[in-house]
């Protein structure tokens, strides 16, 4: 599919993103984000100084300067460029991709992500022209954004006194900020994996895959703790687990964060409005309803980093969740964070004096699979087949294909960066669920 993906940069390195490609992007990149001075942060993965240090060269050879906040999260990047009113960054990393990957996620001012339509697409004709390095180059600067940083997730923070919690930063980019956010709040925390190494040794960076689990979950239960979370590879995502050290599907932890919102609807002096909050299409139909139990309004969304803060923005909405557990929210410049949902979530968690499995229960009653990846050589033709093969049920085209009926549904959306379809499938009883699950499976793998 190349290494232009729907909401970023990524391929193999230095075989797929190779480092002429690299520096011909740093060298348009003036161009494409109209601005002479560019912010660039970059993940532990061992490919990324060097990716710098020739992006930085591409970028300095057309006259532009880079500022270097170092070592970082995504997240960080996100709020170093509207805090600091930067026009244009870039974050170097492959997010959950293997460490042979890597990546450019780039933003523009007030951190609106580039995409294919605003700017990705025009790259690829760029980099094809020959570069002419200018006689006046820039220059490379350092800027230190911790206490910055540090004092905008705080605002998210409560008490969490009692409270104890296990943090697996998987030796990514979690490492960089983990300390430095939470040591001296009231919270009592473990950390796993806290040392940055690019190789992933302890566990892969996607923290949906369960071969991830493993640590963690014996970790919360040597610890008695209340609450695990893992951030991915570049802690734009946080994944939860309950006291038991049970999985948490992201999208009960986006209903939950309803409360941090409408619960503050109540509050004396509270300044939250009705503005309605979004969820991914995928997610389970508990989180409408328990949403609308909160007070709060909600509606569906396409996935997608770009799509859903354009949303966001333009609604004035208060925040959003993913299935792939980003969380995204007003006060972050309308951008996702692991660690915000990770100081969200423990805030509410303490405030509710309820175990964390029994919300969880709570919140849904249904039987929900979770996603179910594909491999698929052609997305569009299995999404038109399977709408042809249940055309009694209700047909939702707002991302992939999903069909709604009395007792369960479905949804099949394909992936923008790998050639898959994911599957989710929702049912009043497990029988119905693990029954459907059988039938779609059977369907999908008889077109391929």
């Amino acid at each position: 599919m190349g290494i232009f993906k729907a909401n970023d940069i990524r391929g193999k390195y230095p075989v797929e993103l190779d480092q002429e490609t690299l520096y011909s992007i740093g060298f348009y990149l003036p161009h494409i984000l109209k601005t002479d001075k560019i912010l660039v942060g970059r993940d532990t993965r061992t490919s990324s100084n060097e990716v710098f240090d020739i992006l930085s060269k591409g970028i300095t050879d057309n006259g532009a300067d880079v500022v270097d906040i170092g070592l970082c999260d995504t997240p960080a990047v996100y709020f170093a460029t509207a805090f600091y009113k930067f026009d244009g960054s870039v974050m170097i990393t492959a997010s959950h991709n293997p460490p042979e990957y890597n990546g450019l996620k780039i933003s523009r001012s007030e951190a609106i992500p580039v995409g294919p339509d605003t700017g990705l697409g025009e790259f690829e004709s760029l980099i094809k022209s020959r570069t002419v390095p200018v006689s006046k180059k820039g220059r490379i600067t350092n800027l230190d954004i911790s206490r910055d940083y540090k004092n905008h997730i705080r605002k998210f923070m409560s008490d969490y006194s009692g409270i104890q919690a296990v943090f697996d930063c998987g030796n990514a980019a979690a490492v960089a900020y983990v300390h430095k956010i939470f040591a001296g709040t009231s919270l009592h925390f473990t950390t796993l994996f806290d040392e940055p190494n690019g190789t992933f040794p302890n566990h892969g960076p996607n923290p949906l895959e369960k071969e991830s689990w493993v640590s963690i979950n014996k970790e919360i239960l040597k610890q008695k703790a209340d609450l695990g979370i893992i951030f991915d590879g570049d802690a734009d995502r946080a994944v939860f687990f309950d006291e038991k050290g049970g999985f948490i599907s992201p999208d009960i932890i986006t209903a939950l964060i309803g409360h941090y919102y409408y619960d503050k609807k109540t509050d004396p002096g509270s300044n939250i409005s009705d503005g309605q909050m979004y969820y991914d299409i995928r997610s389970s139909r508990s989180v409408s309803e328990y949403i609308e139990t909160l007070g709060g309004k909600s509606s569906p969304c396409r996935t997608g980093h770009a799509n859903i803060k354009k949303i966001l923005k333009e609604s004035n909405g208060t925040y959003a969740g993913e299935l792939s557990g980003h969380y995204y929210f007003r006060e972050n410049y309308f951008c996702d964070s692991g660690f915000i949902a990770a100081a969200v979530v423990l805030g509410i968690i303490k405030k509710l004096q309820v175990p964390v499995s029994e919300i969880s229960g709570k919140i849904n009653p249904y039987s929900f699979s979770g996603e179910i990846n594909f491999e698929v050589k052609d997305q569009k033709l299995i999404l038109t087949k399977i709408e042809e093969y249940f055309p009694e049920g209700k047909v939702n085209r707002l991302d992939g294909v999903r069909i709604d009926f009395n007792s369960w549904w479905f949804i099949l959306t394909p992936s923008r960066a790998e050639p898959l379809l994911r599957l989710v499938v929702e049912a009043e009883s497990n029988e119905i669920m693990k029954e459907k699950i059988k039938e779609l499976k059977a369907i999908i793998e008889s077109f391929e």
